[in-house]
């Protein structure tokens, strides 16, 4: 099937991204009262998108994840999905898709839980697919305002050939401000004192009520607020295992070894990291990655004085191995091998905490 959406395939640990969280931010049986039980249908829609499906097909539903560099064929495009009918979604959704990374979700969603995420994602990402007008008005966006408005409605932050930046249409200000008729209005007439032309003598009406509709629908969107702990259904700091994420006594012994005789090659793991960890965690290791600004709780900072005074190399490969329930910390030994768990743990051993350790017994 041409037009199923898929997480491709598992040709091996390092380069399926997407495996991460096919079965880690999945519930497992000791988690399952802290989410619903299957078959309860409590799990909010965006929430399950947020756990199951954003880290591949992206935030907004693109496939413009961290993953799609690494995955073959990319994470599948909603946006420019419009062939794909619910009833294949939610049979893939389901199933899965043989010869991808795409399993099925019987094990762990309900089938209102399916039928609710494959809905969330066709009036989330899929709308102006599906609809032809707004097909329309997404080309007429394209070919008359996207040089000074952006792909994504973010304006400029200087003037394009006028004295007035062009406006940021995704803002919260403009979804506060700008209604359809006040939007019609400006595209038909222009805004004096600015570059923004009327285009009343260029496109006719249905045009102008097209690409007004498509702005609104597709970029004048609010950001997702779910993340982390809300994102898994509420699970409270408390309900953790093993309590706060400071749990881990201070004044570890460093000189520890890796678990099992195992030596990671820092080097191998430094690669490793900079694919799919500095993207929460930050390449400086300070938890300022890309992804971190709507993640809650926020991404382990490994520069920070309590985790290099309290995380030795068996810490750092236990936190790796297992993840962190309520959080988005994933479990790496769903698709990783022991070694390459050491590989990463050794990569942030020497990098963060042991630059710190040398520099406090100065």
């Amino acid at each position: 099937m041409t037009a199923s959406f898929s997480l491709p395939i598992k040709s091996s640990a390092l380069t399926i991204l997407a495996g991460v969280l096919l079965g880690i931010l999945a519930p497992t049986s000791s988690e399952a009262g802290q989410r619903g039980a299957k078959g309860t249908g409590e799990s909010r829609p965006d929430a399950l998108y947020h756990n199951y499906c954003s880290v591949c097909h992206g935030d907004r539903g693109d496939g413009r994840s961290r993953a799609q560099n690494s995955l073959k064929p990319p994470p599948r495009d909603f946006t420019n999905a419009g062939e794909l009918t619910r009833e294949a979604m939610i049979t893939i959704t389901t199933h899965g898709k043989p010869g991808t990374a795409m399993v099925g979700w019987k094990t762990q969603l309900n089938e209102a839980e399916i039928a609710g995420v494959v809905d969330y994602i066709r009036k989330t990402f899929m709308i102006v697919a599906l609809d032809p007008k707004l097909q329309r008005g997404k080309t007429i966006y394209a070919q008359n305002c996207i040089a000074c408005h952006g792909a994504r409605g973010q304006g400029s932050p200087m003037p394009i050939g006028g004295s007035v930046p062009a406006r940021d249409l995704a803002s919260p200000q403009a979804r506060a401000e700008l209604t359809r008729e006040r939007m019609i209005t400006a595209v038909t007439t222009g805004r004096p004192g600015t570059a923004m032309a009327g285009f009343g003598g260029r496109l006719p009406a249905a045009d102008i009520d097209a690409v007004v509709d498509y702005v609104r629908a597709a970029l004048m969107v609010p950001q997702t607020e779910i993340s982390g702990t809300d994102a898994h259904a509420g699970r409270a700091a408390a309900q953790r295992p093993g309590g706060s994420r400071s749990a881990v006594a201070t004044g570890a012994d460093m000189m520890q070894p890796m678990p099992n005789g195992l030596k990671g090659d820092a080097a191998a793991g430094g690669r490793f990291y900079m694919a799919n960890c500095a993207t929460c965690h930050g390449a400086k290791g300070d938890g300022k990655g890309p992804r971190a600004y709507f993640i809650n709780p926020k991404p382990r900072n490994f520069i920070d004085p309590t985790f290099t005074s309290s995380f030795n190399r068996p810490a750092i490969y236990a936190a790796t191995s297992v993840g962190r329930l309520g959080t988005e910390m994933p479990a790496w030994n769903k698709v990783l091998s022991d070694r390459e768990i050491a590989n990463v743990s050794e990569f942030v051993f020497q990098r963060f905490v042991l630059p710190a350790q040398k520099t406090a017994k100065k």
